[in-house]
């Protein structure tokens, strides 16, 4: 008797670094879960019967991507992009908001994005009270740093806030220390146990080493590799400070913004073996506003340009970021038990211009999205 599934897709190539497959390969859901992952050169023993079969013939069936740093939000951020409408149908299953809610907007970011999303959205939640709903900026007042207001909203929200956001580059109000920001910050985080994502100030009186110093193991930095004042490189090489953080278990995001990555910076890094721990788009209202299509394999595509291997790409945006989120056993994963979120890429047959914050144009063959599942349901 055939073995029944929901849904079978039949994929060229699969690939999955947290299992280890790479093949050609059957993959079956049942109720949103994955029941059967075979390669092809290998027995299926049963026939295979399903209510829906995808038979792929071109393409690299991975796990569904997990963007560590975007700007989910339907109302109340100045950032704010819809995920269902410009994240899901490009990829990606799970995405982390950076910040798009603090404290003072914090229900109505539940409400609205979280349970209002067919994407799976988590917060980093904003540690400026207001979070991004003030046009011009935060923090006017030191009083927007409230280390209280920022643990009451961490243990309000529950599993919904995966840790604090913590970016100090754009303080409005000059009379504040943006390291006072970042201690009032990180104590808060310390205090309900849970992570940073941080973004560093820019500012020439604030060395990047003192911001660093300040991370704990398990904290994010994101932006890491922005080119300019501030940056991770000096003078053609990485700085000690930047290893240090490495070494003490701080992790190092992308964060691909309009003006947060450089090629410049991202080929000294990699050519020294200091890969990002995950790649993220930082995707908001200012790659939809502009018809952009500044997802995942593209930031992919550019990472690969600058030297890194597609399958150590790959794996930085399905199983690490989901590691991060604390949700590796089930996400970012083909397996069998594992949630049935898988997506489809295809590479370009030709070079295509991809352009850094900077405006510095490089060409190459460029990965795109073709097809999402989420739970075991095509999007």
């Amino acid at each position: 008797m055939a073995e029944q599934f929901d849904l079978v897709v039949k994929a060229p190539r699969i690939f999955c670094a947290a299992s280890g497959v790479d093949g050609q390969s059957v993959v079956g859901v049942r109720d949103g879960v994955i029941e059967l992952v075979d390669l092809v050169d290998q027995s299926i023993g049963a026939p295979i019967s399903a209510t829906r079969i995808v038979e792929l013939t071109e393409g690299v069936l991975l796990p569904g991507l997990v963007d560590l740093h975007a700007h989910p939000a339907k109302s109340g951020s100045k950032f704010g992009i819809d995920a269902d409408r410009d994240l899901l149908p490009r990829g990606s299953t799970t995405v982390l908001s950076q910040g798009d809610a603090g404290a003072r907007n914090l229900d109505r970011y539940v409400s609205e994005t979280i349970e209002g999303s067919r994407t799976r959205v988590k917060l980093a939640l904003n540690f400026c009270a207001e979070g991004e709903s003030n046009p011009n900026g935060r923090f006017f007042s030191i009083d927007e740093a409230s280390v209280s207001a920022c643990v009451d909203a961490v243990r309000r929200g529950g599993s919904d806030v995966w840790g604090v956001s913590l970016n100090i580059a754009l303080i409005q109000n000059p009379n504040i220390d943006p390291l006072e920001v970042m201690r009032r910050g990180i104590a808060a985080a310390d205090e309900v146990g849970c992570p940073v994502m941080f973004g560093a100030t820019k500012n020439a009186e604030v060395p990047l080493t003192e911001q660093l110093a300040l991370l704990r193991p398990g904290d994010v930095m994101t932006y890491c590799f922005y080119s300019g004042h501030g940056s991770i490189a000096e003078d053609g090489r990485l700085l000690e400070c930047v290893w240090e953080a490495r070494e003490r278990g701080v992790l190092f995001d992308v964060g691909d913004g309009a003006a947060a990555f450089g090629f410049d910076v991202a080929e000294i890094a990699v050519s020294e073996g200091f890969l990002p721990d995950t790649i993220s788009t930082d995707y908001y209202l200012h790659h939809y506003s502009n018809g952009l299509e500044h997802d995942l394999p593209y930031i992919v595509s550019k990472m690969i340009e600058v030297g890194m291997k597609a399958e150590d790409c790959w794996s930085r945006v399905t199983s690490a970021p989901a590691k991060v989120l604390g949700m590796g056993e089930s996400l970012g994963r083909i397996e069998v038990g594992a949630v049935a979120d898988l997506c489809v890429v295809e590479l370009g047959s030709e070079e295509e211009p991809m352009t850094d914050g900077r405006g510095e144009v490089r060409y190459g063959r460029r990965w795109r999205p073709k097809l999402t599942i989420l739970g075991g349901e095509i999007v």
